[in-house]
């Protein structure tokens, strides 16, 4: 009797269990949708100006969609929390797909822009509403082992990207790069809306913060602007990027003053009173800032220095792709038996900082093995940092917020690549062109610092070996200044306290800040003083 009445017990949670599953299933999903496109286009956009022409146009094909994205990050985070996030987490993925239609079928490169900027507003919904419902279906505690599982679907995405975009390229046209996100998207659709059911949330009443969320967007606009045009389209002394700055500043200012006011702020300024949540934002900043910098630095070293070949550069980053999923698998694992992290940010930052200064010292004699290597360690730095500062970063703020809190961390993120982007290429080609310029090759470059391998193969001898070598000192000064800002996030990370994650059935003990918190509860720093739904319960109600 005692047997039987202990498997009817556990037979309800089984069903549970695999429901969550199948939701988390879904939400990796739409995360490769949201990542692979813009590898898939990348690859694509030789051909689509071939074919549409306006190729003083291109960057803004990239720069539309980004900007779309990161401003409408923090806004789909907040609706989530108003209004519920499986309703706008759906509304994301379809104007998403729309998007991807539109663009697929665009007559010219205007269209083309227009369009990337709708599916870019769509895309800022997918991976904040990922993390959102995450965090709402599963507790902290659990969430460490489904760390693997999104680490990999990001390197799938930085592997196959490029590939998958080249194939589709030529065999079935540029068109098809967007119009494969279709039947992704459809099938992300049908899973997340029969299996996903959160709890029943109360619509808000509350009146959207309309001009916060005006001068955060164009705050937002003017950052990704500065960074994304300065040293390229204009000087940095430019008037141009002068004024950029100059409205960014008043923006974000604005946008702070008004926040203090709003009866329901875009990006609540208290989640910032949370220490682990600020430490959190700035590691996420930095871990950007490196990780998107070196995915743009060192397909380019190894093609122009090692030889390697540019079809296949998405496995030049396999060993820095591999250690980075085993890492977070890794990390997920102890975290969920241990409920223990704040050894994973330090140990992440300190790999982090080690492996950039170890890429710092290829020269034109390193050796492919040897690369791989200092690429493995900085894969298992950025492994320990990419899923941790989510996970704690939620932990650390009411379940009510965890929407903006996702989308603050995301957007961080954002922002940190745009300015590695930015200030490590700048480095780089300055470098590269001063080289060039002593060893007398400087008209090679056209005032480029990139050639793609078929017109590097066309070289004469010196002029190759002045520009391999010019590549690899471009390449040791990038990297020698991403590693001396990783040392940032550090001194952030030491400063990190150990709170204990929430489970699935542990109350929320009420605290009137965050130190209290942290001295004494079983919560998050900041809690609601409710007890948060457990994935069983998560995956049945509503």
């Amino acid at each position: 009797m005692a047997e039987l009445r202990k498997k009817a017990a556990e037979t309800p949670a089984e069903p549970a269990a695999r429901s969550v599953r199948v939701v988390v299933l879904a939400l990796m999903i739409t995360m490769l949708l949201a990542m692979l496109d813009n590898l898939i286009v990348g690859t694509a956009m030789p051909t689509i100006v071939g074919d549409l022409g306006g190729l003083e146009h291109l960057s803004w094909v990239v720069t539309a969609y980004t900007l779309a994205t990161a401003a409408s990050t923090p806004i789909w985070g907040k609706l989530g929390d108003l209004y519920g996030r499986k309703g706008v987490f759906l509304t994301s993925i379809v104007i998403f797909l729309i998007g991807s239609v539109l663009s697929g079928m665009a007559q010219d490169m205007g269209q083309l822009i227009g369009f990337r900027a709708v599916q870019g507003l769509g895309a800022g919904g997918l991976m904040v509403g990922v993390m959102a419902i995450l965090g709402d279906l599963v507790p902290p505690r659990e969430r460490g082992r489904y760390q693997g599982m999104m680490a990999g679907v990001m390197a799938i995405a930085m592997i196959g990207g490029p590939l998958v975009g080249g194939t589709i390229t030529d065999h079935l046209g540029w068109r098809w790069s967007f119009y494969i996100n279709i039947p992704l998207g459809a099938v992300a659709l049908a899973m997340v809306t029969a299996v996903l059911h959160l709890p029943r949330k109360e619509r808000s009443t509350a009146r959207v913060d309309y001009l916060g969320a005006a001068l955060l967007t164009v705050g937002i606009t003017a950052i990704v602007l500065v960074t994304t045009w300065g040293g390229t389209e204009y000087a940095w002394s430019s008037a141009v990027i002068m004024e950029l700055i100059a409205l960014g500043v008043a923006s974000l200012v604005g946008f702070v003053f008004v926040e203090t006011k709003a009866a329901e702020p875009i990006m609540p300024l208290h989640i910032f009173r949370s220490r682990n949540f600020t430490l959190m934002s700035v590691v996420g900043f930095m871990t950007g800032f490196v990780m998107f910098g070196a995915v743009l630095f060192l397909p380019l070293y190894q093609q122009s220095v090692q030889g390697a070949s540019a079809t296949n550069s998405g496995l030049l980053l396999l060993p820095m792709l591999l250690a980075m999923m085993i890492v977070s698998l890794v990390a997920g694992r102890i975290t969920t038996g241990t409920s223990k992290y704040k050894i994973f940010p330090i140990a992440g930052s300190v790999l982090m900082v080690g492996g950039l200064l170890l890429l710092a010292t290829m020269d034109t004699g390193t050796s492919r093995l040897t690369s791989g290597v200092y690429m493995a360690v900085l894969g298992a730095g950025m492994g320990f940092l990419m899923q941790i500062t989510m996970l704690v970063a939620q932990n650390s703020v009411e379940l009510k917020d965890m929407g903006v809190a996702s989308s603050a961390t995301t957007l961080f993120r954002t922002l940190g690549s745009s300015f590695g982007v930015a200030i490590m290429g700048a480095l780089f080609t300055g470098r590269v062109q001063d080289e060039m310029a002593a060893r007398g090759g400087a008209a090679v470059t056209e005032g480029s610092a990139q050639l793609d391998a078929a017109s590097l193969a066309k070289l004469p001898d010196a002029a190759r070996e002045a520009y391999e070598y010019a590549v690899a000192s471009g390449t040791h000064i990038a990297f020698l200044v991403g590693g001396s800002v990783a040392v940032i996030a550090l001194v952030a990370a030491l400063f990190v306290k150990e709170v204990p994650l929430r489970g699935a059935a542990e109350p929320q003990t009420p605290a009137t800040g965050p130190e209290e918190a942290a001295a004494g509860s079983t919560g998050p720093e900041d809690s609601t003083g409710t007890k948060p739904s457990p994935p069983a319960k998560a995956s049945q109600n509503a």
